[in-house]
This record gives structure tokens, sequence and C-alpha cells, in this order.
């Protein structure tokens, strides 16, 4: 199984800034996993936010959160996301993926997920 365990998530003001982490293990984890972000709201779906390919060469944004959101991969089995300039709607449970897939962007192509952490920002 793949474990992944999500951190960094809090309470901000708008136009403040979080960094979230995500580390993962397991004895099926394998680096060439692509690694993601998606978010999920009160009374929402989960939504797709980011994802970054193993290599790091392939990386994709929604469009809600491009040119403030940065997603990246500095070690095989972690995935960080910068998110800055954050907005009220940003407010969300925050989950880390993984997917077997060089990279993925919907919700099916991800097939382990953490626990999440939560995302609050005040207006």
């Amino acid at each position: 199984q793949v474990h992944l365990v999500e951190s960094g998530g809090g309470l901000v003001q708008t136009g403040g800034s979080l960094r979230l982490s995500c580390a993962a293990s397991g004895r099926t984890f394998s680096k060439s996993y692509c690694m993601g972000w998606f978010r999920q709201a009160p009374g929402k779906d989960r939504e797709f936010v980011a994802a970054i390919s193993w290599s790091g060469g392939a990386i994709y944004y929604s469009d809600s959160v491009k040119g403030r959101f940065t997603i990246s991969r500095d070690s095989w089995n972690t995935v960080d996301l910068q998110m800055n300039s954050l907005k009220p709607e940003d407010t969300a449970v925050y989950y880390c993926a993984a997917s077997p897939h060089t990279v993925a962007r919907t919700e099916s192509g991800f097939g382990f997920w953490g626990q999440g952490t939560q995302v609050s920002v005040s207006s």
C-alpha cells in the first residue's frame, strides 16, 4: 500500500500564504508515480488543484489557482504546494494523491489518497 500524509494546513487571512507538504511511503510506492493535490470545499465535490510527474517535467494547474499556487517535487517521495495570494474561496480540505501513471489530472487517475489537511482563509 501507499501511505500519504499531508501537513502544513492552517488558518490565514486573505492574501496570505501557506505551504503544504505531502510525504509518501509504503512498499508499493515508486518514484515514478505522479503526485498531485486536490481540494474539497464544504458541500462541494473534490476538485483538481495541481499535479506533477515524477520527473517534474509535466506540471498542471487548475485555472482557479494558476499563477498563485506552485507544485514542486524536490524529493522523490514528497510533493509540496506553495499557496500564495490566498482567497476565501481557497478554503477547503486539501488532499495529496499519488498515481501510477506518468501524469494524471482527474480524480479517477489517482489511486492513493492522503487524509487531507484543512486550509482556511478568512476575509
